[in-house]
């Protein structure tokens, strides 16, 4: 992929969301810990998608598709913009502000998160319909 470490990032991005919702290990169990793993290494590969394509609109069109399907399945939208924005953390933690892959993936997952703002909003504004 690069060379940013992918594996620790996202072991570092999995204990965060975990420690900062460890109601989610009570709801989701040890299967969707796993799942939220496997979750952040295809975040890991769309935004190198993106950055090889250098078009964040992949990676936000993937979060948008991401987050129908998580939230048909009981996650909100907020998890997932906070996870990127985990992500976003630990990129600058490893990486930088320099690096350049990681200075892309920090432009696209600020995008994707605008956009699921967007889609969290209108959703909001629907269910008080």
């Amino acid at each position: 992929m690069t060379n940013l470490p992918v594996n620790k990032i996202v072991e570092k991005v999995t204990e965060q969301i975990y420690e900062q919702e460890p109601t989610l290990l009570q709801k989701f169990g040890e299967r969707g810990k796993q799942k939220c793993i496997e979750d952040n290494h295809y975040h890991m590969r769309y935004l190198h998608t993106s950055y090889l394509l250098q078009n964040e609109a992949v990676f936000s069109d993937y979060a948008l598709w991401l987050n129908s399907l998580l939230t048909s399945r009981g996650m909100k939208t907020k998890h997932i913009i906070d996870n990127f924005i985990l992500i976003e953390e630990v990129l600058l933690e490893l990486a930088g502000d320099s690096d350049e892959p990681a200075k892309s993936y920090i432009l696209y997952l600020r995008a994707a998160n605008e956009v699921l703002r967007r889609e969290e909003k209108n959703d909001s504004i629907t269910d008080e319909k």
